[in-house]
């Protein structure tokens, strides 16, 4: 497998590239490749001429020409014999070093990579004994983006059902009073708005990555409530006002709490795409949320605004909801086939009583069954027990799983499935988690490397590592040559370049590892580095983040100015500020709106009620999250964020009815703000839902992740708005006293009634009376 890979050619006009024309070169100018393959070797070569002892030990092994070499990243899956002799070894793990120099060495590196998995695949299938598993630089971001591929027909089955549920939630028996456009053209205004934000961030030279797959479900929690709310508020109406009293009466209704909860979320993702937030994917895609829900605002009050005055007009006129003709009266009906009849069923104003001129819209289905049946229902003396023992069971759960919350740093939680990325980080925890990569332990200042207290500084910052793989070797080489102390800086120098040429276990770190540089004929030691491997537990994938931060504040406390690297810690680092700065961010704004809404809201009860709320809902999802095997990473605390903003979207109007309502009881007032928002929420949530659960089928982690989280948001936002809160508030603040006025004996009341009678008939035409 080795051969075959440093045999791969990539063609260029005029010239073939090959792995010895981009690898790192070392002193000899031969291509620097793992220690494993020179033991390899060896063994092969102690085979060929049977002898037996020649041995590789574990993790440290010794090799013919005297060098040591570690090896405990390199072999996997260790049986060892006594004194560390390896018996037998389960998985190897070889890699190659390409050089980054200019623009064309980076796209003749890109196309080797390329053939090097098909090289690697190909040659896995003429030797299906040994898995193989290739892994390059470019593989993490190819992996992250397929994620998007495969999502796309599972995205086409999740709009479709939406929309066919938005026509179905707005649509009615009643031809004329029915919605199904709008319900449709709500949908699209989100459309719209998510697009437009898509074309803005592409025309600004904006990067996209696969965690935009969640805007359109943000913009769809978001989006469609507003529209169901307007649709909600036009039901209240009454249908004798003209189309523009009636648009007036609903943009009064509900454009103020749509506008406020639009504001929070600007400001929640305004910060998260503001330069506090270090992370460029969840910067991103704040900022593309945020245009979104900006544009989605303007386009509700034009796009959609200017659809509730079209088919106001429409219904007005007694023209049908869908085909827009004119609906003959129920004697010319009756005329008509039994089909024809159902197609154009409506109640005109004529054949309406004015006890039925208010319920006009309960024939809809979800407002029948709230008024009827729910309300009374969920408010019922018997049934409020068991929802608050429910509750309790809730916030057990949720704290059980919330005591288990992990962060997470495992790359395969943002990848598809089925790539490279998945197969090779598995294989390595499987097999290398023993001990943790090599990290580069770079020192970049010119010190006194000759002075004994430096050493010892240098020893001190890397105590409790397993092995130090050439600096302690090299400073014990030096003080056997009795050299360390008391030895003048050219003098030094000079040795410890002599000594790297004579020495055979640092003959091709001499330029790769010590960097100097000439001055009047002195040589000066610049900077220089070693290599750490520290021992980790196989099932412990937080002591590697624990190792880096250690690492870190050492840097910063240290005498001797350092950094440390390792590839790895680009992931471990993402995940590291993912966690905390959303977080961070999200208090901020959560903090800031309370501050700002304090000013806005009628009562402060509201305030209180909405904080408890989203304080309920955001543990219950953690909790359940954690227990549905969800860690936090990027992606589930960007959901997280966003439930903020889903409870105070669905809660805040709710809540707000039923506090500033007066006189009557707290049932009362609680079956009322039922009736007045919670088919709008209903509405909302079946959609929302709906268009979650083919995100469930998709094949990658990423879009797992964000369906578990989503669906949780969703799920136990709707239990507090149609469970918790409505038996809650029955019993607990703000009173709803009803208003007793004191009769006065001496204020009389006087009634007087006059009948108006046709005279040619002892039928009552009108009656009046006063007081």
């Amino acid at each position: 497998l080795h051969s075959a890979v440093t045999r791969i050619q990539v063609q260029r006009p005029g010239f073939n590239y090959t792995f010895a024309h981009i690898c790192i070169l070392n002193n000899d100018k031969t291509c620097i490749v793992d220690d494993i393959v020179h033991v390899l070797e060896e063994l092969k070569a102690a085979r060929s001429s049977n002898r037996t002892n020649f041995a590789i030990t574990y993790p440290i092994t010794h090799l013919k020409d005297g060098r040591e070499v570690y090896n405990g990243h390199q072999l996997g899956g260790v049986t060892v014999h006594s004194k560390d002799r390896v018996k037998s070894a389960e998985a190897i793990q070889l890699t190659y070093y390409l050089q980054a120099i200019n623009s064309l060495n980076d796209m003749v590196a890109e196309k080797w990579e390329s053939i090097f998995c098909d090289t690697v695949e190909l040659f896995q299938k003429s030797n299906r004994k040994v898995k193989m598993y290739p892994f390059t630089s470019s593989s993490l971001k190819e992996d992250f983006q397929k994620t998007s591929r495969v999502s796309e027909r599972y995205l086409v089955t999740s709009l479709v059902l939406v929309v066919t549920l938005a026509v179905l939630c707005c649509s009615m028996q009643d031809c004329v009073r029915s919605k199904p456009w709008l319900g449709l053209l709500g949908l699209l205004t989100v459309t719209l708005a998510t697009l437009t934000a898509a074309g803005i961030i592409n025309l600004t030279g904006g990067k996209y990555n696969s965690t935009f797959l969640g805007i359109p479900f943000i913009m769809l929690g978001h989006g469609l409530y507003g529209t169901f709310e307007m649709l909600s508020s036009w039901r209240k109406t009454r249908e004798d006002q003209h189309v523009k009293e009636r648009t007036a009466a609903v943009f009064a209704d509900s454009m103020l709490s749509f506008s406020l909860t639009t504001a929070m979320y600007l400001v929640t993702f305004g910060i998260g795409a503001s330069p506090f937030t270090n992370i460029e994917a969840a910067r991103i895609f704040c900022c593309n949320s945020c245009i979104a829900i900006f544009f989605n605002y303007l386009y509700v009050l034009s796009f959609y605004g200017s659809s509730l005055v079209f088919t106001g007009y429409i219904e007005n006129n007694y023209q049908h909801s869908i085909f827009c003709r004119k609906v003959p009266k129920p004697e010319v009906l009756q005329e008509k086939p039994a089909w024809y009849r159902f197609l154009l069923t409506a109640k005109f104003s004529e054949d309406t009583t004015d006890s039925e001129e208010t319920n006009t819209y309960e024939s809809h289905l979800l407002v029948w069954f709230l008024k009827r049946y729910y309300c009374d229902w969920i408010t019922n003396t018997y049934v409020k027990p068991f929802v608050v023992l429910f509750y309790l069971v809730y916030i057990s759960f949720a704290l059980m799983g919330y005591l288990q919350v992990s962060e997470g740093s495992d790359l395969s939680n943002i990848v598809a499935t089925a790539t490279r990325t998945i197969e090779y980080t598995t294989a390595q925890q499987k097999y290398f988690s023993n001990y943790s990569p090599v990290i580069g332990f770079y020192i970049y200042e010119s010190i006194e490397y000759w002075n004994t207290s430096v050493q010892e500084d240098v020893l001190e910052y890397t105590k409790g590592f397993v092995r130090i793989s050439w600096f302690e070797s090299y400073l014990n080489y030096l003080r056997k040559l009795n050299i360390s102390t008391g030895l003048p800086k050219k003098n030094f120098t000079d040795m410890l370049r002599n000594s790297f040429l004579k020495a055979p276990q640092f003959a091709h770190f001499t330029e790769d590892i010590i960097f100097s540089k000439k001055y009047n004929n002195e040589v000066d030691v610049v900077a220089s580095r070693m290599f750490l491997v520290a021992k980790t537990m196989e099932t412990k994938r937080e002591e590697l983040y624990d190792l880096l931060e250690t690492l870190r504040k050492l840097s910063l406390t240290s005498k001797v100015k350092f950094i440390v690297f390792n590839p790895s810690f680009v992931y471990m680092d993402r995940y590291a500020s993912s966690v905390g700065a959303p977080l961070q961010n999200s208090c901020i704004s959560a903090l800031f709106l309370l501050f700002f809404s304090a000013f806005l809201v009628a009562d402060s009860l509201i305030n209180v009620w909405l904080t408890l709320t989203v304080a309920s809902v955001e543990f219950g999802v953690i909790g359940f999250m954690t227990l549905w095997k969800v860690e936090l990473d990027c992606i589930s605390v960007l959901c997280l964020i966003y439930g903020i903003n889903y409870t105070i979207d669905n809660c805040a109007p709710l809540l707000s009815t039923f506090v500033l309502g007066k006189e009557f009881t707290r049932t009362k007032w609680v079956k009322n703000a039922l009736e007045v928002h919670g088919v709008a929420i209903l509405q909302s949530y079946l959609c929302y839902i709906v268009g979650l659960i083919p995100l469930a089928a998709v094949p990658s982690n990423l879009t797992r992740t964000l369906f578990r989280c989503l669906f949780l948001i969703a799920l136990v936002t709707f239990f507090h708005c149609f469970a918790i809160l409505p038996v809650i508030l029955t019993f607990l603040p703000p009173s709803k006293k009803k208003r007793k006025e004191k009769k006065n004996p001496e204020n009389r009341e006087e009634i007087e009634c006059v009948e108006m009678v046709d005279m040619d008939s002892t039928r009552v035409v009108d009656q009046i009376t006063t007081v």
